[in-house]
Order: structure tokens, then sequence, then C-alpha cells
């Protein structure tokens, strides 16, 4: 395999993984209420009170809170469908980068920052909807963690175009 075909593969299996991994996150904001029930139970069958109770007030925090907004105010859980909505629709834009790297590398730093964004967003937005501070660290892990494989992508496609890159003609001296 030449080294131009390695590179092109190890790009596409992080895409792919990266691709997977947000899909996976924006089709678990669909089913809020359901997957906080769930939660809920698996967290008193496992007595996580016992050596967690900040999650477990927590979690049961969360789940009143949705499941009275399912009841009384259902329209607000759409905004969640939007957000789900956005992970795919943002997931079939790293076809681009997974058909053509180099001329799509664009879409990976766009992924980039939109990884460093969630940062900012949650230092923000977390205390003023009274999130617990260490919820606000686990979204950041999103941000920090989501950025690692495309940081890998970038500089694998980085050294895809130095490999694919024509060759300029260096003038002969004396011809």
């Amino acid at each position: 395999m030449s080294d131009r075909a390695a590179l092109l593969k190890g790009i596409r299996a992080w895409l792919v993984f990266f691709v997977v991994c947000l899909v996976l996150s924006g089709a678990t904001a669909f089913p809020l209420v359901h997957e906080l029930r769930w939660a809920e139970s698996l967290s008193e069958a496992l007595s996580v009170g016992e050596y967690l109770p900040g999650l477990t007030e927590w979690i049961g925090r969360v789940r009143e809170g949705l499941d009275q907004a399912d009841a009384e105010y259902p329209f607000l859980l759409y905004g969640t469908d939007w957000l789900a909505f956005a992970h795919l629709v943002i997931a079939v834009a790293f076809y681009g980068p997974y058909r053509d790297p180099v001329r799509n590398i664009w879409v990976v730093e766009f992924g980039m920052i939109a990884c460093a964004g969630i940062v900012p967003l949650a230092l923000v937005c977390g205390p003023i909807r009274d999130i617990p501070f260490w919820w606000s660290v686990i979204d950041m892990a999103f941000g920090v963690f989501g950025v690692v494989p495309l940081y890998v992508v970038r500089r694998r496609i980085k050294l895809l175009e130095a490999l694919t890159a024509p060759v300029a003609a260096v003038p002969v001296p004396g011809a």
C-alpha cells in the first residue's frame, strides 16, 4: 500500500469514527424523557446515590423537569429535536472530507472550531441555566475529546496534501 493510500485510509477511518460519535451524540437528544427515566431507574438499581448523591439528585431533578415539560409544554422538547437534527446535518458535512480530504479540509477545521466553542458556551450558559459546574465539565469534555480525532485528521490531510502537491520545477543553473 502506498503512503498516499495509507494516509487516505487512516483519514477515512478517523472521519467515520468521528461521524459515528456525532450521530450517536445527536440521536440521544430525541428520546430525552425516556432516557432520563431509564437513567434514574438504573441509578437506583446500582445504588449510585450512595457514592454520588449529587449525580442522583441531578438526574432526578432533570427527569422531573423533562416530565413536566413533556406533560405540560411538549413544544419545549422540540428544541432538543432540532439539536439532534443539527448533529445529523453536521455529520453529513463530513462526507466532503471523506471523499476529497485535501479540498474539503475546511470542514475538519470548522469542526475543530465548533469543538473549541463548546468550552466558552458551557462556561457562560451553564451558570445562567443553573447547570452544576461538574456537568459543564462533562459538556466541555465533548469539545476536548471531539477535537482529538479532528486534529489527527487535519495533520494527516496536510501530509496527504504534501504528498500529492505538484513538484515545482527548479531551474537548473546554466541551462
